[in-house]
């Protein structure tokens, strides 16, 4: 009997976790809070990662790394920035183990106490502008465009694979300018960047916005960020890009002699996105079956799988096939995967790559052959026809750029569905418990309010959204003047 699978409507958090577990992305580690990510999941974030490295080439930035471990007295200087992360960080007090003189193992050597206490890097802004601080003399050594590719540790107690989890990857763009008009262009710039990887390979529609002050990235005193909306209705963050004004060069004594020879403090951004993105992948596009994949992304776009009995049937399959990945290869179509493995029956590979969400299967057997034709199963739709071997290629490539686009379009007009305006607190609440969703609503800029909703609610808003018009009006809890609706949300 076929396993029984959680539904999205039957139970959302069981049936993320059996769609990452179905289609072989990741599991938890023995480590606690940690996870692996397994050889198909970090395909599809090597996919990620390579778009998004050629993209900060493109935009002028270079890549570095520095140091895993990062002094606690350099977290000391920022204090906003130390405040925000003080609770994550993992400490190392000791640099030695030793024998149990009991023979139990090994324990930690109490003589190899650290004269200062390391910690293992929540972020690197701190660990950074040490480094600038030696690189920066004069406004010709300006701007710095640096990003990182790494990981960060910061302790979780409720854990999530790739939403939240105590070790991630991600990447860290830190950069340094002569002017603040510079500075925030830059962090404009690269959350433009992130846009449009968001939207146009994950396929996934996003807000941009800016964060509210008690929602900003510790050390900035802006943050932009893109917000996306899960199938459940939440929001997740995908994407941050803060304007560090002169905060960390102030506190790292980052100066630069301008053009005419007064001395100034450096203006810094920093922006980053995460494995997180995985997350929002799945929860963006899978369904009951298993994951779905857009083809920008996807490690396979198209398999292939034969239908035979005899090993004459096989052998012109194999020929057909050599044919199509051939003609596939000047589409740009290189992710194929012919799937001939005969330990395995074709209803057990068609179930397998539905559930790994490749975008498009193609069938094909001797009647296929005959007729000059293969059956194509879209992962989207699961739609199935056939399809002309002639031209095959165009028709392919055609094909998959039709599932990128639908996929976009179709959780685009989930996010329409679930938007809603509201002008009064307790409609906010009802509607909230009831439909879940985006709303959007009047705020009268202040904590106290923010904080309000939050407790009552656990909605916070997402976003002061960009692309949004201002509207002036009256805040739905207080009634005091508001400039613009922005974005509240319950979110990961």
């Amino acid at each position: 009997m076929a396993q029984k699978y959680a539904t999205r409507a039957e139970d959302y958090s069981k049936w993320y976790n059996e769609v990452i577990a179905r289609a072989d992305l990741a599991e938890h580690s023995d480590v606690r809070g940690c996870m692996v990510i397994k050889p198909y999941g970090y395909a599809i974030w090597e996919n990620m990662r390579d778009i998004l490295d050629r993209r900060f080439k493109e935009t002028g930035h270079s890549n570095a790394y520095f140091p895993l471990f990062i002094p606690k007295s350099y977290l000391s200087k920022e204090a906003s920035h130390v405040d925000g992360f003080a609770k994550e960080c993992a400490v190392v007090t000791h640099y030695r183990l030793k024998n149990d003189p009991n023979g139990k193992g090994v324990i930690v050597d109490p003589d190899a106490k650290l004269e200062e206490e390391l910690i293992v890097r929540p972020t690197s802004e701190t660990i950074i502008w040490n480094s600038y601080k030696n690189w920066i003399q004069s406004y010709r050594d300006l701007p710095i465009l640096i990003n990182q590719w790494a990981n960060v540790v910061r302790w979780e107690m409720r854990t999530r694979l790739f939403l939240r989890t105590a070790e991630f990857l991600w990447q860290e763009g830190h950069t340094a300018h002569a002017t603040k008009t510079e500075a925030i262009a830059e962090a404009e710039q690269m959350l433009d960047v992130y846009t449009e990887f968001a939207e146009n390979y994950m396929a996934m529609p996003v807000f941009r916005g800016r964060k509210s002050e008690s929602e900003r990235f510790a050390g900035a005193d802006d943050t932009y960020c893109i917000e996306a909306m899960m199938q459940d209705g939440k929001a997740l963050q995908a994407g941050t890009s803060h304007f560090l004004g002169q905060n960390f060069a102030k506190a790292f004594e980052v100066k630069f002699a301008d053009k005419e020879g007064k001395l100034d403090f450096v203006w810094a951004t920093s922006w980053g996105v995460s494995t997180r993105l995985m997350g929002a992948l799945i929860m963006t596009h899978a369904d009951d079956e298993g994951l779905v994949l857009p083809p920008a992304l996807a490690p396979i776009q198209v398999v292939i799988v034969p239908i035979h009995r005899s090993d004459e049937e096989l052998e012109a399959i194999n020929a057909a096939v050599a044919t199509i990945t051939a003609e596939l290869k000047p589409q740009g179509i290189f992710k194929v995967k012919y799937d001939a493995d005969d330990q395995k029956r074709p209803g057990w590979k068609f179930a397998e790559y539905e559930a790994k969400g490749v975008p498009v299967r193609l069938a094909i057997g001797p009647r296929d052959l005959a007729n000059g034709v293969v059956e194509v199963a879209r992962r989207d739709t699961k739609e199935k026809s056939s399809m002309a071997l002639e031209n095959i290629g165009e028709t392919i490539k055609a094909l998959l750029d039709d599932i990128q686009s639908n996929l976009f379009e179709r959780s685009k007009k989930f996010r329409t569905e679930n938007m809603h305006t509201v002008d009064t607190y307790e409609d906010f609440k009802t509607r909230l418990e009831k439909e879940g969703g985006f709303y959007l609503a009047h705020w009268d800029g202040t904590k106290e309010t923010e904080e309000k909703v939050k407790q009552e609610t656990q909605a916070t808003i997402r976003c002061i959204p960009l692309d949004i018009p201002s509207e002036p009006g009256v805040c739905m809890v207080t009634g005091k003047p508001s400039q613009q609706r922005v974005i509240f949300a319950k979110a990961y």
